[in-house]
């Protein structure tokens, strides 16, 4: 089974929460964190959870590195996607859990930067401005190999 290489826009609660979903499986590797908070304080607020306790495995960082049961994850500190590496680290999906880019023109800004596919974790600002909008177990058929631009709804509708 090939792994497919994902990148997490925004390491808030959402954020970290998909990525330690992310690292329970053979078939996901999270290659890159864009989040504007330093990779000391990220390390600290993934390895210490209030509400899912302590992160199961080895948390620390080295420079510009979170490191996971050793291994190295990229993190970057930059404000506009466009201008991160999506394309040079092979980032085939970028989750978008900052929930400032809910729009088309500014979702398309990863893609520019040469991810393949975006997932929000939010709800668009309008229909239009994603491709589909799938809730697993409801119409997770609609997903289509064309669409680029993904809403999995809101966090509030994933609960039910």
């Amino acid at each position: 089974m090939s792994t497919i290489k994902v990148a997490i826009n925004g390491f808030g609660r959402i954020g970290r929460l998909t990525f330690r979903a992310a690292m329970k499986r053979s078939d996901i590797e999270v290659v890159a964190v864009n989040d504007l908070t330093n990779s000391a304080t990220l390390a600290h607020l993934l390895k210490y959870d209030s509400v899912h306790g302590k992160f199961p495995g080895q948390v620390s960082y080295d420079g510009d590195y979170l490191v996971i049961d050793g291994k190295r994850i990229r993190v970057y500190a930059e404000k506009d996607p466009a201008n991160l590496p999506w394309k040079d680290l092979g980032i085939q999906v970028v989750v978008e859990s900052t929930g400032v880019f809910r729009n088309r023109e500014k979702i398309t800004k990863h893609l520019q930067a040469g991810a393949q596919k975006v997932v929000l974790t939010v709800p668009s600002d309008k229909p239009d401005d994603v491709d589909a909008t799938i809730v697993l177990g409801v119409n997770e058929q609609d997903i289509k190999p064309e669409h680029k631009i993904y809403s999995n709804a809101s966090c509030t509708t994933n609960c039910l």
